[in-house]
């Protein structure tokens, strides 16, 4: 593939992701479906609503993930097509390989934060009516004025899903999933050459030169 190829399948990609997200924003705000999160205090989707949170939050985060997966194969893929394409070549591939490292271990520290966050929310969205049945059960017991809410308890089949809570672990385990993908990142980022630039960046503006890094 040549590289004004691969340079406008970039773009391509680029602008459709960005439509597409752009849709979901507007679809989401006229549905108003967003609601401000109990726990975390963070406006999200599909928190009282399970079909928001399977329309706007748990399918489009497993489609990213599955295609990014594939396209990650399919790069590394290339990758090694290449790398053996230099070693029969004579070529050193010793910044190749550490490409391939940072990629790899890059991927892994995403990719797993992703699948937990992902879990998590199918738990959500399997269990939900049940916590609502169960906190509804609790609320229509109350003896006298403790029922502030008024509401009749559930009964006949209704009443067979009583019972589970939702473990508050695995909402911990989400939030910790969903906030460590940021802090992963920095391993992309912080290397020698950001250092250098920093260091550089802070000499200029003290007013000394020093030699750029190559």
């Amino acid at each position: 593939l040549s590289h004004n190829y691969l340079f406008g399948l970039n773009n391509f990609l680029l602008e459709y992701c960005n439509r597409y997200t752009l849709k979901l924003k507007e679809l989401r705000a006229t549905m108003n479906v967003g609601i401000r999160d109990i726990l975390s205090g963070v406006c999200n989707v599909g928190l009282w609503d399970v079909d928001a949170l399977r329309g706007f939050v748990l399918a489009p985060l497993f489609v990213y993930l599955v295609l990014g997966t594939v396209f990650l194969l399919a790069g590394f893929v290339s990758l090694f097509r290449i790398r053996t394409v230099m070693k029969h070549d004579g070529t050193k591939t010793d910044k190749l390989e550490k490409l391939m490292i940072r990629i790899g271990v890059f991927s892994v520290l995403y990719t797993v934060p992703a699948v937990f966050v992902l879990c998590c929310l199918f738990y959500e969205q399997a269990y939900f009516d049940r916590w609502m049945l169960t906190w509804n059960y609790e609320m229509c017991t109350r003896p006298g004025h403790h029922n502030v809410y008024s509401i009749p308890c559930p009964v006949g089949e209704r009443s067979r899903d009583l019972g589970p809570k939702p473990y508050f672990e695995i909402f911990m385990i989400k939030y910790l999933m969903a906030l460590i993908v940021g802090i992963t990142s920095s391993f992309w980022i912080w290397s020698g050459k950001t250092f250098t630039s920093w260091k550089e960046f802070l000499h200029r503006i003290r007013g000394r030169r020093v030699e750029a890094y190559v």
